[in-house]
């Protein structure tokens, strides 16, 4: 059976260790959503096109996703604490580049140098939770701790920028990443144990080249396809490459000992489900958003701060249901918080559906509310139908494809967002943007009916059917 080896141990303290897990995990959320409140103030700095907004959040979000897995792959082998900090030092650097850029493509190349960073956090963070917490309720807790950090974070980024966009200028919103960075590197080094797999994954190259080549291709499509025009023979070539490194995945990935993307993950009908529902609302979360700060700043006139402070209804919202979530969780599982979130999605993209120039204040905070109900319900649900029921020594690797099913939806909910308003803008901002609500309500509808079906007794079946299949091949004795 195999365990994990720890090759430094300092006293162990589980709560302080969560805590310096959540605070990597806070830096690395609210970057993901900070930046949006500033992106006009971007865009007039930098002379920024659309397209190049939508790549300030999705070269950041692309990456991490594609790379994520590997992430923990590379902490299975050269010890969770280590890649942990060479993680957070990378952020850090990307910050600070950030920082500095002085032309919209150099601020796009430095937020990959932050997601390189992030790839080597999230789910190594997750992966230490999960060793830490060997108890099922105190992991459950724990999880939960951990899903309502990411929510809040989330949610908080947009008040958070836009004041610092407002007071400072939009620089310094990358600024605020360096000390809490530097702080979460010392306290890693003293508190949390070294570790790492007894038996390391071997790396797959081919593996994590059709992964990136995936959702490159996918992402370039989305955003540029305006621009190329969608018939015409680069974005269909584009389109036409992702469709072949999926079916490469699918087919390659099984034929290996150890792959990158372990096809088994997904016997697992809740696993499967965790996947699509993470996928369905963060392209739902960050696509409001996206559209949000734009709307709010250049249609209705507000300065970022006071548009930070209209997502402040969604932030105390998140805040208020993301710990609940977690409550429901441990006590009645994940259905509760499911079925709240989509249904919260779905009527808020219904009430966002007859959104124009001249739409009142306070219907807008309603609709935020709503939203921020069925987002602050969703992140603990997702992690913990990840890890649970899986082998520990593949908590990891679970927590790396939730993660990264994250990082997926949100690429692709502001590639969607901003393709859709760019395709129908001649209509005005708001009319075109309704096309993205429709997107909302069917996201909401999906995670409803997939809140039914996760939690049947086939479901729980087919995850302990997974969960041997991957005991079995990691013993190597075959199934």
């Amino acid at each position: 059976m195999n365990t994990t080896i720890t090759t430094h141990t300092p006293a162990v303290r589980p709560q302080l260790i969560l805590a310096i897990c959540c605070l990597s995990l806070l830096m690395v959320s609210m970057d993901a959503t900070v930046v949006n409140v500033a992106l006009p103030s971007i865009q007039r700095d930098l002379a920024a096109p659309l397209s190049g907004l939508q790549w300030v959040i999705d070269a950041y979000t692309m990456v991490v996703a594609s790379l994520l897995m590997m992430g923990g792959s590379m902490a299975d082998r050269f010890g969770r604490r280590r890649v942990f900090q060479i993680g957070m030092g990378l952020f850090v650097l990307g910050s600070w580049l950030c920082s500095v850029a002085a032309h919209i493509h150099e601020l796009v190349a430095f937020r990959v140098v932050q997601a390189l960073g992030a790839t080597m956090l999230n789910p190594v963070a997750m992966s230490i939770i999960a060793h830490t917490f060997q108890q099922p309720k105190a992991r459950a807790r724990a999880i939960g701790v951990w899903g309502a950090v990411a929510g809040v974070a989330m949610a908080l980024g947009p008040v958070i920028g836009g004041a610092l966009s407002q007071s400072i200028g939009w620089r310094s919103i990358f600024w605020v990443n360096i000390p809490v960075g530097i702080a979460a590197m010392l306290l890693a080094r003293r508190y949390i144990p070294e570790s790492r797999a007894p038996r390391p994954r071997r790396l797959d190259p081919l593996g994590q080249l059709l992964v990136f080549v995936l959702m490159a291709s996918l992402i370039v499509a989305l955003i540029e396809g305006p621009g190329m025009g969608w018939d015409s023979i680069r974005t269909m070539s584009l389109f036409g490459c992702s469709l072949v490194a999926l079916i490469g995945l699918w087919v390659y990935e099984p034929r290996r000992d150890e792959p990158l993307l372990d096809v088994r993950f997904f016997r697992s009908l809740p696993f499967s489900s965790a996947t699509l529902i993470a996928i369905c609302s963060f392209a739902a979360f960050f696509g409001f958003l996206f559209l949000n700060a734009l709307y709010l700043q250049e249609v209705r006139g507000l300065s970022a701060f006071h548009t930070g402070l209209c997502t402040l209804p969604l932030a105390l919202a998140t805040i208020c249901c993301s710990p609940l979530s977690g409550r429901l969780l441990a006590q009645h599982g994940t259905r509760p918080s499911l079925l709240i979130s989509g249904t919260a999605m779905l009527l808020s993209g219904a009430l966002m559906l007859p959104l124009d120039n001249h739409t009142p204040l306070p219907y807008l905070l309603l609709t935020y509310v709503v939203f921020g109900i069925g987002f602050g319900m969703i992140n603990a649900p997702i992690t913990h139908t990840a890890v649970t029921g899986m082998p520990k020594a593949q908590a990891g690797l679970a927590a790396a494809v939730a993660s990264t099913s994250r990082q997926i939806g949100a690429s692709l909910g502001v590639a969607l967002a901003g393709t859709i308003v760019g395709t129908h803008i001649q209509q005005g901002f708001a009319r075109a943007s309704h096309g993205f609500w429709g997107i909302v309500i069917g996201a909401g509808a999906t995670v409803l009916a997939l809140a039914w079906l996760s939690n049947t007794a086939w479901a729980r079946h087919t995850t302990r059917h997974a969960a041997h299949l991957l005991e079995t091949a990691a013993e190597g004795t075959p199934p």
